[in-house]
């Protein structure tokens, strides 16, 4: 089996075309279709789960049983029998967006533009879904690459959102526990652990970049010294260098339009302050081409003359890019 990242509910096993077995996780792969069985595991100690773990559970199995999207993961099935907690999904065989960006498949060079594009617009698509369309509506609360994976036709399918927080509805927000990769988050999460749909739109902006880029969300400059994805990018795309944005992986086969469309987006999403910050239907919109007028005000306001830093330092995680609008320094 291939194991992805682990994930605050354990790691997420995938098996095809052959039976299965180890101390978490028990199954057989049904003969016309491959499965991926997710063990909900919290801890290790435990000889019994706990009321809060039966709860959870509940919930994801809830959830995932509702939603229903092409570009969201969905639930096969599940086993809730004794100690066995396990919950079942279609098999992705081409992994993660995680694993061609950065880990084992990187190498291989398999996402080419056009894949890079699919997936930022469908990526986007599953989490607008969330967002507006799913009742009642949820916040997914952990955006990241690892989290993006990819079907037999690379074609995105967003997971791990069982354990989001149901939004009531009228309700804006919902108090949680900070539990995404930190460079996916949004600066006013990091501070007060509050989930929002803008946080999740902060989330998917770094996404979009990394996607074009292939940078991690933050990158190591020395011992000391750490740069976020929005901060490296920003100033590239003021000066219009936006070929030096791009994945030296895809050796210039893009679509520069398409490419200048994403950074911007991106970019919009990753503003540092959440009202500046577009709903995911319009940014649904804006990477399909759609709101051509709405992209060049955003282009236009992305090109005005930068204004002098107030100080020099060592770059911090939760720093996004500056509130593009206004053009000010937070």
């Amino acid at each position: 089996p291939i194991s992805e990242p682990s994930t605050r509910t354990g790691p997420i096993y995938y098996f095809k075309n052959e039976p299965f077995t180890s101390s978490r996780c028990v199954g057989r792969d049904p003969k016309r279709w491959g499965i991926a069985v997710k063990a909900l595991v919290f801890d290790s100690t435990l000889k019994v789960w706990s009321h809060q773990a039966e709860q959870e559970f509940a919930v994801e199995i809830e959830v995932l049983g509702r939603v229903r999207h092409k570009n969201l993961l969905s639930l096969r099935g599940y086993c809730a029998e004794g100690k066995e907690h396990l919950i079942v999904y279609d098999y992705m065989p081409n992994l993660s967006l995680h694993s061609h960006l950065h880990g084992h498949c990187s190498a291989e060079c398999l996402l080419d533009w056009g894949r890079r594009m699919s997936t930022a617009i469908g990526s986007s698509e599953g989490i607008a879904y969330l967002h507006h369309r799913a009742t009642p509506h949820i916040i997914h609360q952990d955006i990241k690459a690892s989290n993006v994976l990819l079907d037999s036709d690379f074609q995105a399918r967003v997971a791990d959102f069982g354990f989001a927080k149901l939004i009531p509805d009228g309700a804006t927000n919902a108090m949680t526990d900070v539990k995404s990769t930190l460079g996916y988050l949004a600066p006013e999460y990091v501070s007060s652990g509050k989930a929002s749909e803008s946080a999740d739109v902060y989330s998917l902006g770094v996404l979009l970049l990394e996607l074009v880029c292939g940078k991690r969300p933050i990158e190591k400059l020395s011992a000391t010294t750490k740069l976020s994805i929005t901060e490296w990018a920003l100033p590239l795309a003021r000066e219009r260098k936006f070929n030096e944005i791009a994945d030296p992986k895809l050796n210039g086969d893009y679509v520069e339009a398409e490419l200048t469309r994403v950074v911007l987006v991106a970019l919009f999403c990753a503003q540092n302050s959440p009202e500046k910050r577009p709903t995911v239907l319009e940014v649904v919109d804006l990477l399909k081409g759609a709101s051509k007028e709405k992209l060049s005000k955003l282009e236009n306001d992305m090109f005005r003359p930068e204004p002098p830093a107030a100080s020099q330092g060592a770059s911090t995680p939760d720093k996004g890019s500056e509130d593009i609008a206004q053009e000010t320094v937070p």
